[in-house]
């Protein structure tokens, strides 16, 4: 099984600050490492290629200012381009994405994003690092998934040989208890992008995660 760069792993959302810019974007990112975050998902998904591919750029200089590590969100062929570290899947990504995905990227870190215990045992199967696995809790950043999967499904995606990260409606009081249920990290998007101290929400997760 391989290790994962940091047990918390921060998801990009642009859309989420009050500016919505991505200036903002970067100064809220910067923030958030200088509270302690190592591993950034970059997503940004509806943004034009060329401005994407621009703005990943700048993001993948600012976390390497920190030693972090960042992922790409559904673009191996950008994340090799850019020399990221990764790149995460969407939903759905089988084995002949991930096999394209592993091409792209050899020594990259390949995630899926997963919505039931038997998506991450596809993902383990199609031999993908890591699966994130939403939504435990309900979330305001992402209503359309269903009802909460619960701590449960945590338990039960775990025994299929990868690394699952807890990501919907994940708190500082709840790190311990996705910890506990066998997660082997958490994913947080709005409690870090959205926060007026990113730096001090992202060292308090952290904390919570240690404990």
């Amino acid at each position: 099984m391989r290790a994962l760069p940091s047990p918390l792993l921060v998801v990009t959302d642009r859309h989420g600050l009050p500016s919505g810019d991505e200036h903002h974007l970067l100064t809220i990112l910067e923030a958030i490492l200088s509270g302690g975050a190592r591993w950034i998902w970059f997503r940004e998904r509806d943004m034009a290629a060329e401005s994407r591919a621009h703005l990943a750029r700048d993001v993948l200089g600012l976390v390497r200012a920190y030693g972090g590590r960042l992922s790409i969100g559904g673009d191996a062929v950008l994340a090799a381009a850019l020399g990221a570290d990764g790149v995460h899947l969407s939903g759905g990504a089988g084995p002949a994405e991930i096999a394209d995905a592993r091409a792209c990227l050899p020594d990259g870190l390949i995630g899926v994003s997963a919505h039931s215990p038997g998506e991450v045992e596809a993902a383990s199967r199609a031999r993908a690092d890591y699966a994130t696995l939403s939504p435990i809790f309900a979330t305001a950043s992402k209503p359309g998934y269903g009802p909460a999967l619960t701590p449960a499904a945590l338990t039960a995606a775990a025994r299929f040989g990868i690394p699952v990260i807890a990501l919907g409606g994940i708190t500082a009081e709840r790190m311990t208890i996705c910890r506990e249920a066998g997660a082997a990290g958490c994913a947080v998007m709005g409690g870090l992008m959205r926060t007026h101290d990113p730096a001090g929400a992202t060292r308090a997760v952290l904390d919570a995660w240690a404990t």
